[in-house]
Parts: C-alpha cells; sequence; structure tokens
C-alpha cells in the first residue's frame, strides 16, 4: 500500500475522531450556556445548540475534506510523520478558532441580554421626589 494512502487514512481516522468529541464536548458544555443566554428557555436552548453542532460538522468536516489533498507523494514513514504533523496542526487551529469564535459569539448575545435586564429597574417606581435645595 502507497505511504500517501496511510498517511490519507490516518488524517482522516484522527482529523474526524478530533471533530466529533470537540463537537460533542462543545454541545454538552455549552447548552448550560445557552440556556442562560437565552433566559432558561430550554427548547430553544436545544435547538439553537443543535444548529451550531450541525454547522460545526459542516465548517470542519468540509475543512479537513479540502485540506485532504497533498502535493507530492511520501516515500518513507519520516514522510508520513511530516505530513500528519502539518495537517493535523492545522486542524486543530481551525478547531480552536472555531471554538473561540463560538464563544466570543455567544458571549456577546449573552452580555447584551445581561444590558437589556440591568435597564429595568429591579421595583417599579412609587413616586417624586422634589430636589433639595442647596444640596
Amino acid at each position: 500500500m502507497d505511504l500517501t494512502v496511510v498517511a490519507y487514512v490516518v488524517y482522516l481516522v484522527i482529523s474526524i475522531g478530533l471533530t466529533v468529541w470537540v463537537a460533542r464536548t462543545l454541545s454538552r458544555n455549552g447548552r448550560v450556556f445557552l440556556a442562560d443566554v437565552l433566559h432558561g428557555n430550554e427548547k430553544l436552548a436545544d435547538a439553537v445548540n443543535h444548529l451550531l453542532v450541525v454547522g460545526f460538522y459542516l465548517v470542519n468536516l468540509g475543512f479537513v475534506a479540502l485540506y485532504l489533498s497533498d502535493d507530492g507523494t511520501i516515500q518513507n514513514a519520516r514522510g508520513v510523520f511530516e505530513a500528519l504533523s502539518t495537517k493535523l496542526g492545522v486542524v486543530l487551529l481551525v478547531l480552536g478558532v472555531m471554538h473561540l469564535g463560538n464563544v466570543y459569539v455567544l458571549n456577546k448575545i449573552r452580555r447584551r441580554g445581561v444590558m437589556e435586564r440591568e435597564q429595568l429597574p429591579p421595583v417599579p417606581p412609587q413616586g417624586w421626589a422634589a430636589p433639595v435645595a442647596g444640596a
């Protein structure tokens, strides 16, 4: 078997495994965060969480597929490791950037919700007080 094909198979197995692991981790731990962002609406949090996971899979697996091709053939075991380290390093960086992008957007949404909640007084005003002269 050609070493280039071996490198491709190992790359796909590791990249897809990492993508699935990161997506499941983000989904499981992000659900609580989404529920807070969406003011406790669990059904909406689950729906948004699922949509984010599907988008995460599409972008990352699409990138893994596009990044599969190699310019040259791999001649020895050293070449397999060099090709895999480069490809997997880039995939890990893309996964990290996607994760940080998701967290950034959700944090912006959460902050906006907190600001909207803080604009309303905790109790309605009950009257008006005249300003004190000389104070």
